[in-house]
């Protein structure tokens, strides 16, 4: 009866006298009433149902049962590791669990350990699975168990975890993940489009980054991972700022908007650059009469640059440009809340790869501003009476040339406007495969082509004068035979068939689990 709406099973099935095998899976079972089962069966198979708890099945089990399939259901809390004992189910040789939300690991396996016939287990899928010594200390309690998750328990294996089971008490019930993010590539060169800066700014910078949510223990989130590594974009942090200074209505209200996540678009349907807090604080809100006018000034957030609920934001260090940018980033989470880790695990991460444009300003008009104009109109008439003779000597003229290279330095007191971010790429990872029992996700998140034409030949013509440059600094020419004619093919290739590198971030993600006993034994000591 698999499929069938069913969501009771009443006393007519004990009519079934001889009944052996009875399956039950995919229905909408939510309890089941023991004394209405044949005490004939052998095999039950309850599998996607929504059974929260085994006590209904206890009342008065059959007792030949061999075969009980519980996975995929709702079973949840502690208490039932006293429903798989051996005063239940004497004769069980298969029980599957597997896909529910148990969590500790040490009750069960010390309730199945009187289970003397038990010899295939399904615990995979349930949160206590995630611990490291998930594998190792069940076989090891277990020493009659054959089948784990539908794997085979080896010889070796068990001698690997050996005497693993007398530590149960002693082995942190947390899961422990690292994440590993590597290089970006296809980032398109934005700053080649700016124009260059004037002498009262702005001077414009850009860094790259990659973010991705992770679900954090309540009493861990903000405190262990408050590294430059690991930044929590989090708008009621944002508006603490604002306690004294503001009603609380309007600080409800921008507060509000921030936790909104909406953006606006173009009429093309393009997203358009938002500004986002990052590191800093959010504009202040003024006391306005009109709710319109407080609405135009709230920062409006791209919601790929908020964390999903339940989770935390992180983020890699950011860099400049390059055509391979090297994050180098490893992070390691630790968690001892798993219900919602299971959860977080069936629905991914999202990984994205954010654009930081900085506009900085000169802190205040420097004094010499006033004597530039003049040194400028000095400048010109030197180049009028250049045309006969050399007014100043050589030496006035290498001081003049001097100077010019001065005033493109940047000024050392600048202030800076708020970030403005671009999100250049988003997708999900998916990490069900972890929950499963693969040990590593490794993956490149490919997000399509984002570099255009006109960008990337501005990069290559910026980047085709440096050689030109290092020649007339030094006199010798350092360019090799044929690299004149490579470049005018590199150039031809940007107007013939053009084919841009992909926007891709590399993305690994792996659940610790330890491979011996010894090795779960010294993790108690780090």
């Amino acid at each position: 009866m698999v499929n069938k709406h069913v969501s009771l099973v009443d006393k007519d099935l004990l009519k079934f006298t001889k009944l052996e095998e009875l399956i039950l899976s995919a229905n909408r079972i939510k309890e089941i009433d023991a004394v209405n089962l044949p005490p004939t069966l052998k095999v039950l198979e309850l599998y996607g149902n929504e059974v929260t708890s085994m006590e209904c099945l206890c009342a008065r089990p059959p007792p030949c049962l061999q075969h009980l399939g519980l996975g995929h259901n709702k079973l949840l809390g502690p208490l039932e590791s006293l429903y798989v004992t051996a005063d239940h189910w004497p004769t069980l040789v298969s029980l599957d669990l597997g896909f529910n939300n148990l969590t500790d690991l040490q009750s069960l396996i010390a309730s199945l350990s009187t289970l003397q016939h038990l010899r295939l287990l399904v615990l995979q899928g349930n949160p206590l699975a995630l611990v490291p010594y998930y594998r190792g200390f069940t076989i090891d309690s277990l020493s009659r168990l054959c089948v784990l998750d539908d794997i085979t328990v080896s010889p070796n294996e068990k001698h690997l975890f050996r005497d693993l089971g007398h530590s149960g008490d002693l082995l942190p019930r947390e899961a422990q993940f690292v994440v590993t993010i590597g290089n970006v590539r296809g980032v398109p060169d934005t700053s080649v489009l700016d124009p260059e800066p004037g002498p009262q700014g702005p001077f414009i910078t850009y860094s790259y980054y990659v973010t991705y949510d992770f679900v954090e223990d309540e009493e861990d989130e903000g405190k262990k991972y408050g590294g430059v590594l690991a930044e929590i974009v989090s708008p009621s942090l944002i508006m603490e700022q604002l306690g004294e200074e503001f009603p609380e209505e309007v600080i409800g209200e921008a507060e509000g908007s921030l936790e909104s996540g909406l953006t606006t678009q173009t009429q093309s349907g393009e997203l358009e650059e938002e500004s986002l807090v990052s590191g800093g604080s959010a504009p202040l809100p003024r006391l306005t009469d009109s709710a319109e006018e407080l609405a135009k000034l709230r920062p409006l957030t791209d919601p790929r640059l908020c964390p999903s609920p339940g989770t935390v934001l992180f983020s890699t260090v950011r860099k400049p440009w390059a055509e391979v940018i090297p994050c180098n980033y490893e992070m390691q989470h630790t968690l001892k809340d798993l219900v919602p880790l299971k959860a977080f695990l069936l629905a991914g991460t999202t990984v994205t790869v954010v654009e930081e444009k900085v506009l900085s300003w000169p802190a205040g008009l420097p004094l010499v501003d006033a004597s530039l104009s003049a040194r400028k109109g000095k400048g010109e008439k030197n180049k009028k009476d250049k045309k006969g003779t050399d007014l100043n000597g050589g030496k006035e003229a290498a001081k003049d040339q001097k100077g010019s290279k001065k005033k493109k330095e940047l000024p050392k007191d600048l202030q800076q406007d708020q970030p403005i971010l671009r999100v250049l790429g988003s997708g999900a990872v998916v990490l069900e495969p972890l929950l499963v029992g693969e040990p590593l996700v490794s993956t490149v998140c490919n997000f399509g082509v984002i570099r255009t034409l006109e960008s990337d030949r501005l990069t290559f013509l910026r980047d085709s004068k440096k050689p030109k440059k290092a020649k007339k600094e030094t006199g010798k020419s350092k360019t090799k035979p044929g690299a004149s004619e490579k470049r005018k093919s590199v150039f031809s290739m940007y107007e013939g068939d053009y084919q841009p590198e992909p926007l891709t971030v590399e993305v690994q993600i792996q659940l610790n689990q330890c491979r011996s006993a010894e090795e779960a034994i010294r993790a108690l000591s780090l």
